[in-house]
């Protein structure tokens, strides 16, 4: 346990130590705030029974923030190894393959956390200058960053996965961006193809990550999503491993 806490130290403060966590950082807190700007102007034009809640996690800003910090969080993970030359020091260290993969993870989840972290702010100062709840019931705050969570869990993992199958950065960015954005606008599919089958549409329903939030943010917390995201994590994070053994016995 102490060697895996030692890894994920060093995955997180790698974060710090570079440039990049701070201009992801400010982008993404800059386009949160402005997305959160947007659906309070909206909602104050007349009644509705969307909440400020719902309308902050379901605009086109917030999903097209959302699906691009995932590349620049964890294109780095495993190409910068590579790129340094670091990576056979790191497979000759006495550690378990499993706990780099999952060290590697670690970090980058967590620094996803704490990108998060400044917009409970946003409904607190709401609440603190209207005297109004940003939702209907505490189920919805608590289902938006639940889902947050787990979709980051699973985007991560791609994220990873798509850095430990390439020694170059922007081509792990570009791998991982592309996968995950087609799987957020799964959802959509069906109107694209006009697809009209009330099985195929619910399959695709199933699978949508939009749908997801539209849901969880109306306090609709579904536990067969949570099954869905955390199985489909720990599938990809094998994944990883896979790769990453296979790399370390080709060095």
């Amino acid at each position: 346990m102490k060697t895996f806490l030692t890894l994920l130290g060093r995955e997180v403060k790698s974060y710090f130590y570079s440039p990049i966590a701070y201009v992801v950082m400010f982008y993404f807190l800059l386009v949160a705030g402005f997305n959160f700007y947007i659906g309070v102007e909206f909602l104050n034009r007349g009644p509705t029974e969307i909440t400020v809640v719902e309308m902050a996690f379901n605009t086109v800003p917030f999903w097209w923030a959302y699906v691009l910090i995932f590349p620049l969080i964890t294109m780095r993970t495993y190409a910068e190894e590579y790129r340094m030359g670091t990576f056979e020091t790191l497979t000759t260290a006495p550690v378990e393959d499993w706990m780099v993969v999952l060290g590697k993870f670690s970090g980058a989840f967590i620094f996803y956390c704490i990108l998060w972290a400044p917009t409970f702010l946003h409904f607190a100062i709401f609440q603190l200058i209207t005297g109004q709840l940003a939702a209907n019931a505490s189920g919805a705050y608590w289902g938006s960053y639940l889902l947050l969570g787990l979709m980051g869990m699973f985007f991560t993992a791609i994220g990873c996965l798509a850095s430990a199958m390439t020694r170059d950065q922007i081509n792990a960015a570009v791998i991982s961006f592309s996968f995950i954005t087609i799987w957020f606008f799964f959802g959509l599919m069906p109107d694209i193809w006009n697809i009209t089958d009330p099985d195929k549409r619910e399959f695709f329903t199933y699978l949508a990550a939009l749908q997801h939030m539209a849901d969880f943010s109306r306090g609709l917390i579904d536990s067969r999503r949570i099954v869905w995201y955390v199985s489909m994590t720990g599938l990809v994070l094998f994944a990883t491993l896979q790769v990453f053994q296979y790399r370390k016995w080709k060095a």
